[in-house]
């Protein structure tokens, strides 16, 4: 994605977790804005820190001027420990949290997530808010809304979906967005995929973004 990417392992709580690490390309992080972190879908699925959707929201945040943070869950790819249906994963996201911040201290972070990522982060996203260190923002794509307990996010939160996704269905989506009041985005003709809708995924946040 950059001539600026590192490729790490870091002893987390269940083992050694696969990252990687994207810079801006203006000096490295000299000149960034923030720090991302990005969670990638199902491990039992298929989902990787490589899935092209994680891919291109972390190149949209480098785009952004962000250090793009991501790493295989628990069992995922050089990833240790097994699978723990979220709750492990949001703990692996809380223990990456503290090694970037304390790296890079000072700059915000944001959250974003893709499909049972996007529980990942709500979840981790209330531990913040609970901590009094909110996160800068969240974008949500593909979020696991009637699959996975989705708690209430920050009203500034975007929502991506896609029309003719079946693996979750807009409606349940739309039916856990209602009573927050929150905006969803629809991608007309987008499945839970975004085969060949990547580019609107990149357009929408980076026109959606805060310019500070």
């Amino acid at each position: 994605m950059s001539k600026h990417t590192e490729r790490f392992s870091l002893a987390g709580p269940a083992g050694n977790m696969e990252s990687v690490i994207d810079y801006p390309d203006a000096e490295l992080y000299a000149t960034a804005r923030g720090i991302a972190l990005v969670a990638h879908p199902h491990p039992l699925y298929g989902g990787t820190m490589d899935n092209k959707v994680a891919h291109a929201l972390a190149r949209t945040f480098v785009g952004l001027g962000y250090i793009a943070v991501r790493f295989n869950f628990r069992g995922v790819g050089a990833s240790e420990g097994v699978h723990d249906n979220g709750h492990g994963e949001t703990d692996d996201m809380a223990f990456m949290y503290a090694h970037i911040t304390s790296k890079y201290p000072g700059l915000p972070v944001a959250l974003a997530g893709f499909s049972f990522g996007t529980f990942v982060q709500s979840q981790f996203a209330q531990r913040l808010a609970a901590a009094g260190t909110p996160a800068e923002r969240l974008v949500l794509v593909g979020a696991a809304a009637g699959k996975w307990a989705m708690v209430d996010v920050p009203a500034d939160t975007i929502l991506i979906h896609g029309e003719t996704d079946d693996t979750i269905p807009l409606v349940d989506v739309i039916d856990w967005a209602r009573p927050q009041d929150l905006p969803v985005i629809v991608i007309p003709g987008a499945d839970h995929f975004f085969h060949r809708k990547l580019g609107h995924i990149k357009t929408l946040v980076t026109q959606m973004w805060r310019h500070d």
